[in-house]
């Protein structure tokens, strides 16, 4: 295959700074491996491919909290892949500071990638010290409720329209025998659910309160109580929900064993797999059907600084193919997200993506927590609701007490 031919595949509108005598095997280390995560990442190797280089795939099994270990590891310890995933925020800090991440800046101004990312803080979160280490590919937000319709019309009851409906539908659906709720055990679902419920329900004004303002008195207040009883409520409808990941958590909702689910837009992909379509198999509750915002968080790869330079040179033709207009549709359209780029065709979306895609031309975003608070902070907040979620003795007080004070100390 010629230059010509390659460039032609692409049809990316945008100019790759490689040759074909310099094509390379590049391992991506990243956590995506459910059924539509796979084919999402999928349309990255082959977007890459196409270029006459080589995707190694470096799949890690588990969540980003199984896998960001692993990879951190790995390029302390003098053995780094060419690029890694991490979430848009401060994961990979430190490491960018230990002079460890390749700058992209170079490539981000060659290519105007200020132009067209949006929002503005995609690339702000990439960004330390003026200068540019990430390349984001998606917005990924939390803010969903996934409803099974089958199971509410096992039920006999409509599908709920908030959560106060959802909460109500609760006592019917058990006795239907179905689990209103799934929730996995992995630490980052309980807290997600919580976030979930505590933007749904306080307010995105609140939310920042929390977790970018670090107030305590705000966080231990009456006005946060109403989000720790909902929490109460969350908790005992996920009762019997006994799987470990979200995608199996998915699974129970897509089969109609659970009702219902909060989870980011990535379980879209599932449903896809599954052959649901929405809106007739699934009903999706942006903000719980309360408080429609977008968390403007998301996936993001860095490139581990390298000494083979076909290496390198692979490592920008891989983050110029990632952000081009045909890998951005292509990725997202089976990963469940929305693109990073605002000038593109996304008429293929389905019913929840284009309330996503709406919400989020209304600007009504919020910062995902990686962009607020530290990796440090928030698996202190994870360890709590874990807890919390295990042991039906710890009261709403309890919860919130203890939860000021971890926002009290938090950084």
């Amino acid at each position: 295959m010629n230059f010509r031919s390659v460039a032609a595949a692409l049809a990316a509108s945008v100019v790759l700074p490689f040759s074909m005598a310099q094509a390379t095997d590049l391992e991506v280390t990243h956590w995506w491996t459910s059924g539509g995560e796979a084919a999402a990442v999928a349309e990255l190797a082959k977007a890459f491919d196409a270029t006459g280089n080589h995707w190694v795939d470096g799949a890690i099994a588990g969540s980003g909290g199984t896998a960001r270990p692993i990879m951190i590891s790995r390029i302390t310890g003098g053995d780094p892949m060419g690029a890694t995933q991490f979430n848009h925020g401060r994961q990979a800090e430190e490491l960018v500071q230990a002079g460890l991440m390749r700058d992209l800046t170079d490539i981000a101004e060659k290519e105007g990638w200020k132009d067209f990312i949006r929002p503005a803080g995609l690339l702000d979160s990439c960004t330390l010290d003026g200068k540019i280490y990430c390349v984001p590919v998606n917005i990924h937000s939390q803010q969903w409720l996934w409803l099974s319709n089958a199971a509410f019309e096992k039920a006999g009851i409509p599908v709920p329209k908030n959560w106060d409906e959802y909460v109500a539908a609760a006592p019917k659906l058990e006795a239907a025998g179905i689990i209103p709720l799934a929730v996995g055990q992995q630490p980052w679902q309980t807290t997600l659910a919580f976030q979930v419920i505590l933007v749904a329900l306080a307010g995105p004004d609140a939310y920042q309160k929390v977790f970018g303002d670090k107030d305590e008195d705000f966080a231990g207040g009456a006005d946060m109580a109403k989000v720790f009883k909902a929490a109460v409520d969350a908790r005992g409808m996920s009762k019997g929900s006994n799987v470990q990941n979200w995608n199996d958590a998915t699974t129970m909702v897509i089969t109609g064993k659970a009702a219902g689910q909060i989870m980011g837009d990535w379980a879209q992909g599932e449903f896809q797999v599954a052959g649901q379509v929405a809106g007739k198999d699934y009903t999706c509750l942006p903000g719980l059907g309360v408080n429609e915002v977008i968390q403007t968080g998301g996936d993001a790869f860095y490139f581990p600084k390298l000494t083979d330079p076909a290496k390198t040179e692979a490592q920008g033709v891989l983050a110029s193919t990632m952000l081009s207009p045909a890998t951005q549709v292509a990725f997202n359209l089976k990963k469940g997200s929305l693109p990073v780029r605002g000038d593109v065709d996304l008429n293929a979306a389905n019913d929840c993506m284009k309330k996503g895609l709406d919400i989020l031309a209304k600007g009504k975003i919020i910062p995902a927590p990686d962009q607020l608070m530290s990796a440090d902070s928030l698996t202190q907040v994870n360890d709590l609701l874990v807890e919390f979620f295990n042991t039906p003795a710890i009261t709403a007080e309890d919860l919130q007490k203890r939860f000021a004070a971890i926002v009290a100390s938090a950084d």
